[in-house]
Formats: structure tokens, sequence, C-alpha cells
């Protein structure tokens, strides 16, 4: 995952444990003084919540602990497509102009300009140069690109 990523789920982290967690435990503090736990929606609402925090918060250290994370501007500029660049690529019917950042499946957002690694384009794009035309299977046809730019930002 890129640094970014990785400061993003250190975030969610840390609301996770600073915030979203006490104020679960306080809620099923406060549902359990209402009485009889076997008819309380809030405490079974309170608990399942706890669940889902619990899960996410295991879920998000196991990824930083087993994660890679690069810095895409300590990689070497060799011009080539690689994990964390911008690409800014040409659709070779059309013109369009697009650009994308090659990330990890937890960062990927594509109104953000974010695609996984693991997606048709960006494994098509991977190890191409400025220049390179790839071609993309997407739902309906087969889509060709020109990479009009790499940037490792």
């Amino acid at each position: 995952m890129t640094a970014r990523g990785a400061e993003l789920l250190r975030n969610e982290l840390r609301r996770l444990r600073g915030e979203e967690r006490p104020r679960v435990i306080r809620a099923i503090a406060e549902a359990r003084g209402h009485g009889d736990l076997s008819e309380n929606a809030e405490f079974h609402a309170a608990r399942e919540q706890q669940g889902f925090i619990e899960g996410r918060i295991k879920e998000i250290e196991a990824r930083l602990s087993n994660a890679e994370i690069i810095d895409v501007a300590q990689l070497p500029a060799t011009g080539r497509v690689v994990f964390g660049v911008t690409v800014e690529l040409s659709d070779v019917d059309s013109g369009t102009c697009v650009s994308y950042q090659i990330v990890g499946e937890d960062e990927a957002d594509i109104s953000a300009g974010r695609i996984s690694i693991r997606s048709p384009i960006a494994r098509a794009l991977i190890g191409k140069v400025q220049g390179d035309v790839v071609d993309v299977s997407a739902p309906g046809k087969t889509r060709s690109y020109e990479v009009v730019s790499v940037r490792y930002v």
C-alpha cells in the first residue's frame, strides 16, 4: 500500500480505538442499567456494533502488520508504470484524457482517480512506459489507451 493509504488506515484505527470503542462501551453500560438484557434492544444493538468495531480493528491491524508500504516519491523514476505512480492516459478512440494513481485495494476510489492494482486497467498498465498503447477489456468492448505520462508523486 502507499504511504498515504497506510496513514488513512492508522487514522481510522486511532478513531476506532479512541472514539468509537469507548462510545459503544458507554452505550452497553447504559443499556445494562435499563434492566432485563434479554429484551433490551439497545443492549443487543450496542453489542452488535461493538462486534463490528472490534472486527474492523483486527482487520486494520492485520493489514498494517502485513503491508509493504511504498513511498512513491522514493522510487527510482524509470518512467515505467509501477505501483503507486500516477498515469495519464489518452483514449485512442475518443482522445479523452484520464489520470489514475495505482494504489492498493483499500485505497481505491475511482471518483478520486485512484484505481486498485488488481483492476484490469492497472494490470494492463504495469511495466508500460510513456508512448505505449495498452488494450483493456472493459464491459462491452476492448478499449485502447496511450500512456501520455508517468508521474512519481
